[in-house]
């Protein structure tokens, strides 16, 4: 049965305002991510978590009413960083006007660095994630970059790339990040090497690249 059911409402209970509240849910996030890397995601419990993080579960229950919102908010907070690096570097590759296979390498590695490598315990987290691609805002997050990096690549108006369009966003971001998720899940060495950042690349640049 998975973590997170669809349609999930806003995790967060009560917004983090003050510093010692954030706090509190970064001890939160850090517990559930060491239980669920020691033993599993089965395992989680909020109990567990509160006992973990050193707080009573009235505590916990303040901020987050089920572990189901605990992982959501640590998606939620995984997927708003990455979107937020993504469209750093798009946009400075356009203010640039950087080579079009330039732009697409930097894409790829921060997708590779946000989403299979990494601290231990974010990526037994990460893991955790991939397994729900049936969720909703996942999904939706993965349309929003595939929008935001059609219009970026073909700001660049590269000479050797056709213009961008919804079937080809939607296979060439289909087949990255299902290429990645295996290598997360399955634990791949090649996460992380140069060998599997190029293959991507050149499986993006085919796609891309005027015929």
């Amino acid at each position: 049965m998975p973590l997170l059911k669809r349609n999930s409402p806003d995790p967060l209970r009560r917004a983090p305002t003050q510093e010692r509240a954030q706090r509190t849910i970064e001890a939160i996030f850090e517990a559930t991510a060491q239980i669920v890397e020691s033993e599993g995601e089965g395992a989680l419990t909020t109990n567990k978590v509160a006992r973990k993080a050193g707080f009573s579960i009235g505590t916990l229950y303040q901020y987050f009413p089920s572990k189901e919102a605990i992982v959501l908010a640590m998606s939620q907070r995984e997927r708003e960083r990455f979107m937020g690096a993504m469209q750093a570097a798009l946009d400075q590759a356009v203010r640039e006007k950087r080579d079009a296979r330039d732009a697409i390498r930097e894409v790829v590695r921060l997708l590779v660095d946000s989403f299979a490598v990494g601290p231990r315990l974010r990526r037994a987290m990460v893991r955790m994630v991939w397994r729900m691609d049936h969720y909703e805002p996942i999904t939706q997050a993965m349309r929003e970059a595939a929008e935001r990096q059609a219009m970026a690549l073909a700001s660049l108006n590269d000479p050797r790339m056709r213009a961008p369009n919804p079937a080809m966003m939607f296979v060439v971001t289909r087949a990255v990040m299902g290429a990645i998720r295996n290598a997360s899940l399955e634990d791949s060495p090649l996460l992380g090497t140069r060998e599997f950042e190029d293959e991507l690349v050149r499986m993006v640049w085919g796609l891309f690249r005027a015929d």
